[in-house]
């Protein structure tokens, strides 16, 4: 695997093909997918992170092959991604993810549910005092993030972790009328692995939805 930094040169800021997108966040994002987009059919098989430098958008990726700059408009650096890790090992972290829970109605029909505002509906039934924002962010991502690190080979306490900057976000695609929807939740903390392989896997594969919008890439630094 691979890990990359694509960051927006400064002389491409008033090229026509970046002025064009980077207003809309759904075109943005199809700056990223365009590094990877060697054949018209080719299927996402990378995850990413939205980033700033230096004021100019810029990105961290992991693939399995370098992102091409096929428009004159990045600065690539790739380097091979094999983290090792073992049982027992604290890692800092940051994670930007799409913090959803599924669940099935009586008829048996999926449905996603954004859990900050499945927790703000909880807490609306309740007689009393409605807790702060920040608060239930907080609480509510904990727990989506606790329950997935069971799976992913981690363990989080938390008194290690802060979840903030929830954000709704909505976009269209450039055909057709459809809305698309998420939210996104920024993760920093603490963990420590409790199973390699997984965790290890969650690394190159990402954790959670919206993994084609940006989300789920995990970024560690060994505590």
């Amino acid at each position: 695997m691979l890990i990359s930094r694509v960051q927006l040169r400064p002389d491409a800021a008033g090229k026509t093909e970046c002025r064009e997108q980077v207003p809309d966040a759904y075109h943005l994002h199809s700056l990223v997918w365009d590094l990877f987009a060697d054949t018209p059919d080719r299927k996402r098989d990378f995850i990413y992170r939205q980033d700033l430098a230096r004021g100019l958008p810029a990105f961290f990726c992991v693939s399995d092959r370098a992102p091409a700059d096929q428009k004159g408009i990045w600065h690539v650096e790739s380097k091979p991604y094999a983290p090792f890790v073992k049982t027992g090992e604290a890692f800092s972290f940051v994670l930007r993810a799409n913090p959803i829970r599924a669940k099935r109605d009586d008829e048996h029909k999926q449905h996603r549910h954004d859990v900050v505002m499945e927790l703000k509906t909880r807490f609306r039934e309740k007689p009393g005092v409605f807790p702060r924002e920040s608060d239930i962010v907080q609480q509510a991502g904990f727990d989506w993030l606790a329950q997935k690190s069971r799976a992913n080979g981690f363990f989080i306490r938390a008194e290690d972790i802060r979840a903030d900057e929830y954000l709704q976000h909505r976009f269209r695609k450039a055909k057709g009328d459809h809305e698309i929807r998420i939210s996104t939740l920024d993760f920093t903390g603490l963990l420590t692995v409790t199973d390699p392989d997984p965790f290890v896997r969650a690394l190159f594969t990402g954790i959670g939805p919206a993994k084609g919008f940006g989300c789920g890439m995990m970024m560690i630094k060994r505590a």
